[in-house]
């Protein structure tokens, strides 16, 4: 884990510091910031952990950011031993506080990597393993990511896959054979009554992060559904049940020279500006992010977009076909005289919703497959500037962090948080 010190004007940017890992073959994929309630972060900086999750080794990680910001140090570690003889679950993921002090993290399969061991993972404030939060026969098909609103009494989790599958690279025939999730699963909150189940049928194949808006009296959010390209907006009818439906469709690419004849764009992340006007997406395989005015939750409206990487690019040997015959590729920046690497992974918003950090790993099996220059040459961190009038986005030429020169080699770079509380991770009550 790496601190990164950045300021509004974009003029300085470091890597000051990182926590040295004890334990190899890691891969830390959620983080959630340490408050006692979610409605308190936004507050601002106080004495913090950073619970970070260990997909393949299973272990969870407090991390205390507060002492020294530009030194963290593993406050305390959560061993997968402790959590699978209590709780029979493995592959942490999503780490969300809760108003009780608790922390609940996502687990997405059992120790033999199948799915049936999905659930969630009770802790409590000193990180002791309480048990499962849902009811016993209560758990999701698959598991991933999570958001609670509590005024609405609910909690609406994702299904990426199971371990044993998307830990060895993506195939597609698994998701022929059902190793894959199409589901949304509603629970009631804070109880853990597994309610209603969502299929998303074709349009909804692989969906990843969930989000609520934020003002904590709505009733609807978005998913973003990978493999399909769709963002699904999801919402409460009148009779108390939810619904879904598709209002942005990013459709696959013809392409030539890739293993498949058509590229989705897979999206892997998305988040909502604090004040619920903009939503943001990436599209890792195609390169692009995009924004979107939901003033109008049922119609987003495109305003702005920028390429930064992915597999189409110009000098690739992969190529568009467009419609008309003709043969495209994305024009890619450099940054600091660095070629950009990967796609658009991971995403952060800052506070003032004018600064749009990105990363470019996704997961290490998932990276070797479609990036192996990230293997070899590690992640880099960039800056997207916002604007947040009328829309639009551009690349900070001034800002770039570079995970190729770690002192251990090239690192990967995943997901963001601020200390004080961010747009991913925090939930009013």
């Amino acid at each position: 884990m790496a601190s990164v010190i950045t300021n509004a004007t974009s003029t300085l940017q470091s890597l000051v510091d990182k926590v040295e890992e004890r334990f190899e073959n890691q891969c830390c994929i959620g983080v959630g910031p340490g408050y006692a309630s979610p409605k308190e972060a936004m507050r601002g900086p106080r004495e913090a952990l950073l619970y970070v999750t260990a997909v393949y080794t299973g272990r969870i990680y407090a991390i205390d950011t507060a002492k020294d910001p530009r030194a963290p140090v593993i406050y305390k570690v959560v061993e997968p031993e402790t959590i699978l003889s209590k709780t029979g679950l493995a592959y942490p993921h999503t780490a969300h506080c809760l108003a009780s002090g608790d922390i609940l993290i996502s687990c997405l399969g059992g120790k033999d990597g199948n799915a049936g061991g999905t659930g969630f993972l009770l802790l409590d404030s000193d990180l002791n393993v309480k048990g499962r939060w849902e009811k016993p026969g209560d758990s999701p098909k698959f598991g991933y990511d999570f958001w609670y609103q509590p005024q609405h009494k609910t909690m609406i989790s994702s299904s990426w896959g199971a371990p044993a599958a998307f830990t060895k690279g993506f195939n597609p025939q698994h998701v022929v054979e059902g190793l894959y999730g199409k589901h949304l699963f509603v629970y009631s909150w804070p109880d853990g009554t597994l309610k209603q189940t969502i299929d998303l049928g074709n349009e909804g194949l692989i969906p990843l992060e969930v989000r609520f808006l934020h003002d904590p009296s709505k009733d609807t959010g978005y998913v973003g559904c990978a493999l399909s390209g769709n963002m699904v907006r999801f919402f409460k009818t009148t009779d108390g049940s939810w619904d879904h439906e598709v209002v942005i469709s990013v459709p696959s690419l013809k392409v030539q020279n890739w293993v498949l004849p058509e590229m989705p764009g897979l999206i892997t992340d998305l988040l909502i500006s604090l004040d619920d006007r903009y939503l943001y997406f990436v599209n890792w395989l195609h390169g692009d992010i995009r924004q979107y005015n939901i003033e109008d939750p049922k119609k987003p409206v495109l305003v702005g977009q920028v390429w930064v990487g992915g597999l189409i690019r110009k000098g690739s040997k992969v190529t568009v076909e467009k419609e008309n015959g003709q043969q495209w590729q994305s024009d890619i920046p450099d940054v600091q005289g660095k070629r950009l690497r990967g796609g658009p992974q991971m995403i952060q918003l800052s506070l003032d919703g004018k600064r749009l950090y990105v990363t470019n790993s996704l997961f290490s099996a998932w990276d070797r497959q479609f990036y192996p220059e990230l293997i070899e040459n590690g992640s880099h961190m960039l800056q997207i500037d916002c604007d947040t009038e009328k829309g639009g986005l551009a690349v900070n030429a001034k800002f770039f962090v570079d995970f190729e020169t770690e002192p251990d080699g090239p690192a990967l770079a995943h997901e963001m948080r601020y200390p004080g509380g961010d747009c991913t991770s925090d939930i009013w009550i």
